[in-house]
């Protein structure tokens, strides 16, 4: 008579082994998705990312425009004249009050970056335009100084300012 040892594998031992694997694989294959599924669309993470620009190329006297979490950001590479003609303003007069040296980094008088949205209704301004030679909203006719400053016209406050550092003596990171 053959007796069989508890050491010896049985058909069953290998069934148990094995339904418990393909259990532990089908278990990961849902949660994978499930999981998978809360992480952000990769076009959200790329549109909250910080933006570097590269300032070399940029002309005294020009304005470009990038675009950082969907938003157009200008920025003016000032001459002389547009720093004095900001500076030379009476802050008391302005609807919104704010000195051009609390607009721009120190010791970078010459760069000026706004976010490029009118505060009226959201429109986007065109440069080098309007009484000041700053930015008009064709849609409503507010008029920024070269400050983007509100000068006249029905926006309510200044062209806002975003977050942003010079990272060299030619480049900064916006965000």
């Amino acid at each position: 008579m053959t007796t069989m040892s508890s050491a010896e594998h049985t058909r069953r031992d290998f069934l148990y082994i094995a339904t418990g694997a393909v259990g532990a694989v089908g278990a990961a294959a849902v949660t994978w998705p499930l999981i998978s599924q809360m992480n952000p669309d990769a076009s959200t993470v790329a549109a909250g990312a910080p933006i570097e620009v590269d300032l070399a190329p940029v002309a005294e006297g020009q304005v470009i425009k990038v675009f950082w979490r969907g938003k157009p950001i200008f920025i003016n590479h000032r001459s002389k004249k547009e720093i004095d003609d900001a500076r030379n303003v009476n802050v008391g007069s302005l609807p919104d009050p704010e000195p051009d040296q609390q607009r721009v980094k120190s010791g970078k008088d010459e760069w000026l970056v706004l976010i490029g949205i009118c505060t009226h209704l959201g429109c986007i301004p065109i440069a080098h335009q309007g009484s000041y030679n700053g930015y008009f909203c064709p849609c409503h006719g507010s008029v920024y100084d070269t400050s983007g400053r509100i000068r006249s016209g029905p926006a309510p406050t200044n062209l806002p300012l975003p977050p942003y550092e010079f990272v060299s003596d030619t480049k900064i990171r916006i965000g």
